[in-house]
């Protein structure tokens, strides 16, 4: 009698098991990424820091390919002056228009700030862009102000160039340099297969 009811609630309890792990794998989750301090140590230009403050407009940031296909949840900013109007811009990068524009307000100077943003999708292989509008920034740069050679894997990204236009209008970006990045501007990537 006892193995009646023993050998179904076995193959109950077994079936149990194996569907939570199949829904496991099912439901991969990936954990948020921020290139910029990658980014800076692959570069070297973390080696030398220059805060450039009311020196005039400049639209200047990285492009970028996302090696899966992911979203891009939120995004941070450090200045070396408060802005309360910073406009920050995605681009698709091939047709160099936007596809996302936010304005956020940076309070303080020299701390850095994290804006959570409506999910943006982004496809793999594709390539974007990303830029602020502002007359402060760090300029970045080896020591020796050697040029680096682009692209750098970072994670699920890669970083393509950095690049600037120079005024105030959203422009995409019309002048690429390989010997420093200007900014201090990223995102958080998020995998999502």
């Amino acid at each position: 009698m006892k193995n009646i009811f023993l050998k179904p609630l076995c193959l109950t309890l077994l079936g149990i098991f194996i569907m939570s792990c199949s829904k496991d794998d099912e439901t991969a989750s990936f954990q948020k990424e921020n290139f910029m301090a990658e980014y800076l140590a692959l570069s070297q230009f973390d080696e030398d820091v220059t805060n450039n403050v009311n020196l005039g407009d400049f639209e200047f940031g990285v492009e970028f390919t996302p090696k899966a296909k992911g979203i891009i949840t939120s995004i941070i900013v450090q200045s070396p002056d408060a802005n309360n109007e910073l406009r920050v811009t995605f681009w698709d990068a091939e047709t160099k228009t936007p596809i996302r524009t936010e304005t956020v307000n940076v309070e303080t100077a020299d701390t850095q700030f994290t804006f959570s943003i409506n999910e943006l999708a982004v496809q793999k292989d594709k390539k974007y862009m990303i830029t602020m509008n502002s007359d402060d920034w760090y300029r970045r740069s080896k020591t020796n102000n050697e040029a680096i050679v682009y692209p750098l894997e970072v994670g699920n990204l890669e970083i393509n160039s950095y690049g600037y236009f120079n005024g105030s209008e959203q422009t995409y970006p019309n002048n690429f340099q390989t010997n420093y990045y200007a900014g201090d501007l990223s995102f958080d990537f998020e995998r999502t297969e």
